[in-house]
């Protein structure tokens, strides 16, 4: 699986960092930052709930 980023919708609010801090990082500007485009194994739960937990849809999963 890979993430897919719309930065036009991103807002940096951080839920997805919170949720899958080893994929997601909002750097000091506020931008989300993608650690891994490519979903590591062992964080797969964590990206699926930091993605359906994006309150702006601005991350998707790709297969």
């Amino acid at each position: 699986m890979r993430i897919v980023l719309d930065r036009a919708k991103c807002t940096g609010i951080g839920i997805c960092e919170a949720l899958a801090p080893t994929v997601f990082e909002v750097d000091d500007n506020g931008e989300l930052v993608v650690l891994s485009t490519e979903v590591p194994e062992e964080a797969q739960n964590e990206v699926t709930e930091a993605v359906e937990g994006c309150p702006t849809m601005a991350l998707r999963l790709q297969s």
